[in-house]
């Protein structure tokens, strides 16, 4: 059968300017599992709120100012309702709302510019899916000039590296999990840390820890040169080699999110972890 090239052409020319991924519907499944990944109600719970895990107005104390974190149920007042899936990758992998504003750095898009667009696609999915909460958050309290929200804008061009994600070609598989993992979806680094004066990741010092974490915690570093077993254990159950536990806002990521994700995942991310140079 002889192939009709006047009507191939177009077909090929569409799927070049819209990839499969963005006709997709997204997997809900998938999507929930994307969010536990993201450990997205540590922070977007809303406090002394029975049911609001996504309901937004957590604040973070920060040395910038007070950031106070978002509604993304799909409430369409209050929340994300009215995206489009569009919007909604632009403010994920761009950091800017569907207003155009420039997002800051308190909403890691840092790195969840990292995600794959089917991830993203999988996550908006579900997150279309919670029940809607009615939750206006009040606005960021921050002192001159970081309520300057239009420096966004310059503080991108010096510090915001919106590459996807690139696996690296000498490692296996597994460690190209692990590493899409943690630099991605789970932004290890965002906390772990050290960030300079004005509030860009120090990349020099990076996963070796935050003495001036968010609400002031002392965040520790995620490289103690630990072996891969020693990493799954902490991950899992949060027990350390010396047989302490973490802590902190780390026992609560454990319990949330890493205890929850697949084995396979947990010791994707504990090679990458115990292997990083």
């Amino acid at each position: 059968m002889e192939l009709d090239m006047k009507r191939l052409l177009p077909l090929l020319l569409t799927l070049t300017l819209y990839p499969l991924t963005a006709l997709a519907q997204g997997d809900v499944k998938r999507g929930k599992y994307i969010m536990g990944m993201g450990s997205c109600v540590s922070c977007h719970k809303t406090p002394k709120r029975k049911n609001a895990d996504l309901g937004g107005g957590h604040a973070i104390k920060t040395p910038f100012g007070t950031f106070y974190v978002p509604n993304i149920t799909p409430d369409k007042d209050s929340g994300i309702g009215g995206w489009s899936e569009k919007q909604f990758i632009e403010a994920m992998t761009q950091g800017v709302s569907p207003e155009g504003k420039h997002y800051y750095p308190a909403f890691p898009y840092t790195s969840y510019a990292k995600m794959s667009r089917e991830d993203l696609v999988d996550l908006k999915a579900y997150l279309d899916t919670v029940a809607p909460i009615k939750n206006a958050v009040p606005d960021h309290d921050l002192g001159f000039p970081f309520n300057l929200r239009f420096m966004m804008f310059g503080w991108k061009m010096l510090f915001f590296d919106d590459r996807p994600f690139a696996p690296n070609p000498d490692k296996s598989d597994e460690w190209n999990r692990g590493a899409y993992i943690v630099n991605g979806a789970a932004h290890c680094g965002e906390c772990h840390t050290a960030r300079n004066m004005f509030g860009g990741l120090d990349l020099s010092k990076k996963f070796l820890g935050n003495s001036n974490g968010p609400d002031k915690e002392k965040i520790p570093s995620m490289l103690p040169k630990w072996k891969l077993k020693e990493y799954f254990m902490a991950l899992r159950i949060g027990m350390k080699p010396d047989g302490d536990f973490l802590g902190g806002s780390m026992g609560h990521v454990i319990s949330q999110t890493t205890s929850k994700l697949s084995k396979e995942d947990l010791k994707a991310i504990s090679l990458y972890l115990s292997e990083y140079e």
